[in-house]
């Protein structure tokens, strides 16, 4: 048998694995390990493990994955996801919708110092989902906006996504995050823009009674209270993301500092108990440990997909097919899309990277618009059905019988489209995704 066949037959088992339940980087390295070894021998598939292992996360550049999200974790417990749905509630709150355009705006300054999606759902279906339901607006359009506008925490950078596309691209990851804001903007207008047609043409679709309640109890907010609340998320935002792109800190610098400001503002806060700094720490570990197994695994895949002569063989292949750059391209992210039905947005990414990414160099396309393209792609899946890790979190948080998880797919179907409308977009403008990035 070929290798090349070999390597096609992996790849069969490890989707396989995968959907028989398997852990994905534990996929990876089984199928890895066994097709080197059927191809050379067993002692070469033991050395390419080692090799792999040694050499994915070695680099101090990965220090970055674990300090950001230890800042995120920081950040969640010293309550700044309340105190910035608090602002944008009051800056908003004679607006049409008001109280779901704040979600989308507390969800984006949320974004730029968590990057974590999950995070966002939770923190959000606990603060603002109550609070839209008791001012009159449908359980199904509460939880439906949380859900949608949860994912701008791995658009808007720092973005967990963005960290491991860099990493398997081989791209900047301070460029991945420069790339990330224009496209995150997008789609969080395009979201507000949802919202105030949907209260204006459709106010039925949002409100319980046809029309929007009345505002006056949302005026127990001041512009110093509201001051006292934003400045220091402000001000965490300033020193992280500031000091990245101006070039005073490296990303790993930036996470750490991050870090330490996060644990100061808990700190003043009185939020942080000897309890939750526990809690904390070891969630940062479990949550770190996973996201580098999984660069181990994928570039231990990638290795051996390289082995096989299967990245080449396929690109010759396409470039033969006459499918040109654009037919590629449609054919990756409907792909990407149908995949995020069924798997989670960080396996969608191992899986296809190694595979695509000789083939997107081939055709000359840019590879940082290509990661924005494919961060957004795989995060629809995050509110697709059956998997929706989004959707499900934002029913875990919840815990409310009366709301189901058909409810919170339904409500969230708007908000898909608005990202497929930003997919669209952002391929027939890649410079929306490069500027910033290229500067």
């Amino acid at each position: 048998m070929s290798d090349l066949m070999l390597g096609f037959l992996a790849i069969g088992g490890m989707l396989a694995f995968i959907i028989l339940g398997m852990h994905i980087g534990v996929a990876l390295i089984v199928t890895s390990f066994v097709t080197v070894w059927l191809m050379r021998s067993p002692e070469i598939a033991a050395r390419f493990v080692g090799a792999a292992a040694n050499d994915a996360i070695r680099d101090y550049l990965f220090g970055v994955v674990p300090l950001f999200v230890l800042m995120g974790m920081f950040v969640s417990v010293s309550g700044v996801g309340r105190d910035t749905f608090d602002v944008f509630q009051w800056l908003l709150r004679r607006l049409r919708g008001g109280l779901g355009l704040a979600t989308v705006g507390a969800n984006a300054v949320f974004a730029a110092i968590t990057g974590i999606s999950i995070a966002s759902a939770s923190v959000f279906t606990k603060v603002a989902t109550p609070e839209m339901i008791r001012h009159g607006y449908t359980p199904r359009f509460s939880v439906g906006v949380v859900a949608g506008s949860s994912i701008l925490g791995m658009l808007i950078p720092p973005s967990l996504l963005m960290i491991i596309y860099g990493v398997i691209a081989e791209e900047s990851i301070g460029r991945m995050f420069l790339a990330g804001i224009l496209p995150g903007l997008l789609l969080a207008l395009l979201f507000c823009a949802l919202i105030i047609g949907m209260a204006y043409l459709r106010p039925a679709s949002i409100y319980t009674s046809g029309a929007p309640a009345s505002a006056a109890d949302q005026d127990t907010e001041t512009a110093r209270s509201a001051t006292v609340k934003f400045l220091p998320i402000l001000l965490l935002i300033v020193l992280v993301l500031g000091g990245l792109y101006s070039g005073f800190f490296t990303p790993t610098e930036a996470g750490a500092v991050g870090a330490a400001g996060a644990f100061v503002i808990a700190l003043a806060r009185r939020r942080l108990t000897w309890r939750k700094l526990w809690s904390v720490l070891t969630e940062t570990g479990y949550v770190s440990v996973a996201v580098l197994f999984l660069i181990v695994a994928a570039s231990l895949y990638s290795r051996m997909l390289a082995l096989t002569g299967m990245p080449a063989a396929i690109t010759t292949g396409i470039t033969d097919m006459g499918l040109g750059p654009w037919g590629f391209l449609v054919a990756y992210l409907l792909i990407v899309l149908l995949l995020g039905c069924i798997i989670d947005s960080v396996s969608i990414m191992l899986i296809m990277l190694p595979i695509v990414l000789p083939i997107a160099s081939a055709f000359g396309m840019d590879l940082i618009w290509f990661g924005v393209l494919t961060v957004v792609a795989v995060e629809i899946g995050l509110l697709t059905p059956p998997f929706g890790v989004s959707v499900y979190t934002v029913k875990s948080a919840l815990n409310d019988p009366n709301i189901t998880i058909k409810d919170i797919f339904a409500g969230a179907f708007p908000f898909v489209l608005m990202m497929v409308l930003s997919l669209f977009i952002l391929a027939m403008f890649p410079g929306l995704s490069t500027w910033l990035a290229r500067m």
